[in-house]
């Protein structure tokens, strides 16, 4: 074959190849929103139909005779036929696939959980058809979604039943003082009221109760809103502990509750000292109101590994082991008769009443990159916690 010849037909090739090109790329245009399956046949066809131009073209420029033709032509046709099947075959897979991906997808925006209905083999160990790589990818990335949109939508669900009952157990504890104040305001104004500075000793008491127990909704909001601001600074948890139980000694005598404690001295950590105080305060607060009158609350600090740990022992009779998970739950309260009993006059500490105690200290250790922890010892409940030591920590132990 002269070179003459050959560009002859390397130019009719070129020539049909840009004509069919062209046309299939404006009919996949056209057809940009059809299925899959007939944009896969369309590029087959338009390759098929670009190998028989260029074909045809070295047929007429060469001698070949009726026979071989004919032979040829068959070849083409069987050819174009086969690669026309295998191309509806893979159509048809890819289009399941994307069909089930679709499918999957409106699940998922329904909030119905995805299962192992949209994986390949590889990632599910049920039998579902094989997806190539990408369409493998999507499917997984669908359901790593569901199964973070499912926790998520649990978390949200668990919020809002925790915000409900918070907001009802509020309402009911402001309830209370409202009244009791209203009662007594009427009965001053009617000059009913036989003993008045008493009656006024007891709407102030009823006016610091609801004080306390906004500001620690308030307190709790950022807590949970992750707003909370920490000033970190070195200080002595066996000092901050000390601090707490002299504060707290005339509510444990008033209540028949011995409050002792222990540990080494010295413990040093690196914490915010107003709301770690405040922390340490509520676990002991929550101590003395459920431990028994004859009782006592033990608190001790020291260290264990790298934490320093400070552990609060109560004679509360012990919580119920379906209870103990949600003890640092905001609002949750077992028993809300025993914490109402608790006495507001004279010196005691005050306290919200409204289950947000327990919850603030789990958020302002967690602020403080440590834990909070419960569990049933004894006559009571031990309840730790565990906050980050500091590289350098003397080690000394003594008696608060």
């Amino acid at each position: 074959m002269q070179a003459t010849e050959m560009f002859t037909i390397l130019g009719w090739m070129l020539l049909w190849a840009v004509l069919i090109g062209a046309l299939t790329l404006a009919l996949l245009r056209f057809l940009r929103r059809a299925s899959i399956l007939v944009q896969i046949c369309l590029v087959v066809v338009a390759t098929v139909g670009v190998l028989v131009a260029g074909m045809v073209s070295a047929f007429n420029a060469m001698f070949i005779s009726a026979r071989d033709l004919e032979v040829m032509w068959y070849i083409l046709g069987v050819a174009s036929a086969v690669a026309i099947a295998i191309s509806l075959v893979l159509g048809a897979g890819v289009s399941r696939n994307a069909i089930r991906l679709v499918a999957a997808t409106r699940r998922l925006g329904s909030g119905e959980a995805l299962g192992d209905s949209v994986l390949p083999p590889s990632a599910s160990r049920r039998s579902v058809p094989a997806m190539n790589s990408e369409l493998a990818q999507l499917a997984g990335a669908l359901e790593a979604s569901s199964i973070k949109l499912e926790e998520s939508r649990r978390r949200e669900a668990a919020v809002e039943t925790a915000r409900r009952e918070l907001v009802s157990w509020i309402s009911h504890d402001l309830r209370t003082p409202l009244a009791s104040m209203r009662a007594m305001a009427e009965a001053l104004e009617d000059g009913m009221a036989s003993d008045v500075p008493a009656y006024y000793r007891k709407i102030i008491t009823q006016t610091d109760q609801m004080a306390v127990m906004v500001n620690d909704l308030l307190e709790l909001s950022k807590i949970q809103a992750g707003t909370i601001r920490l000033s970190a600074e070195a200080l002595d948890l066996y000092d901050l502990v000390s601090d707490a139980i002299a504060d707290l000694a005339p509510l444990a005598t008033q209540r028949g509750v011995r409050l002792d404690g222990g540990g080494d001295r010295e413990c040093m950590a690196v914490a915010d000292g107003p709301s770690l105080g405040r922390a340490v305060r509520n676990v002991l607060l929550n101590a003395i109101i459920y431990s028994r009158p004859d009782g006592g609350v033990l608190v001790s600090v020291g260290r264990d590994g790298s934490d320093a740990v400070v552990d609060v022992l109560d004679s509360c009779g012990g919580i119920a082991d379906d209870d103990l998970a949600h003890v640092f739950e905001t609002g949750w309260q077992k028993d809300r008769s025993r914490s109402a009993g608790m006495p507001l006059d004279g010196d005691a500490p005050r306290y919200s009443g409204a289950g947000v105690g327990l919850s603030m200290v789990a958020g302002i250790v967690k602020a403080h990159g440590g834990s909070v922890t419960v569990a049933n010892t004894g006559e009571g409940c031990r309840f730790t916690l565990r906050l980050p030591l500091p590289a350098t920590s003397t080690k000394q132990t003594g008696t608060p």
